[in-house]
């Protein structure tokens, strides 16, 4: 079984983040919130606080097939600063593992310069900080093993393609149905 973790930031954007975790997690995908903090409660840009499952330090990477970034502010500055986050996308995409990132959070992945000569979309206005990509208003963008999105309004789409990335179409099919989405 696939297993993915997902990066959550002092100021992430709330529903970038748990959307995926809810999705991957009723798509039985094993799911891991990752607090990139020292304390396992992490408050998003709209103030809404939530717990995580661990912490950034206590994490075995090695057993991960995917990583997740949620954009937000300042949930993408803190999540660009963080040495750790930098280096595990960058395993990540070199190993061809998962590497998915939407709104803002894309910026980080063209500041580890894992974007090079890769379609990708984000939140408009920051098309200059996916370095090296060739960038996209689609709502979800899907290059190899790197998935980006544009926002909050496309979190459902954005966890459903990463669904499909690690399981299949039929489980999107039934997700889609099960959530009554019909997009």
């Amino acid at each position: 079984m696939s297993k993915t973790g997902i990066f959550m930031a002092e100021g992430c954007e709330e529903i970038e983040g748990l959307t995926v975790v809810d999705i991957l997690r009723r798509a039985g995908l094993e799911t891991e919130m990752i607090s990139i903090s020292a304390t396992d409660s992490v408050t998003g840009s709209h103030g809404i606080t939530f717990h995580t499952d661990s912490i950034f330090e206590n994490v075995n990477f090695e057993s991960f097939d995917a990583v997740v970034l949620p954009g937000g502010m300042p949930g993408t500055l803190n999540l660009g600063e963080h040495e750790g986050v930098g280096r595990i996308i960058r395993e990540f995409a070199e190993n061809g593992k998962l590497v998915a990132a939407i709104c803002a959070a894309p910026s980080v992945l063209g500041a580890a310069g894992i974007l090079q000569n890769r379609h990708a979309a984000c939140h408009p206005g920051f098309e200059p900080k996916l370095t090296g990509a060739i960038t996209s208003e689609d709502t979800v963008v899907t290059d190899g093993n790197i998935i980006t999105s544009r926002g909050m309004g496309t979190a459902i789409d954005f966890a459903l393609a990463i669904v499909k990335y690690l399981k299949d179409e039929e489980t999107v099919n039934d997700l889609k149905q099960k959530l009554v989405y019909h997009h």
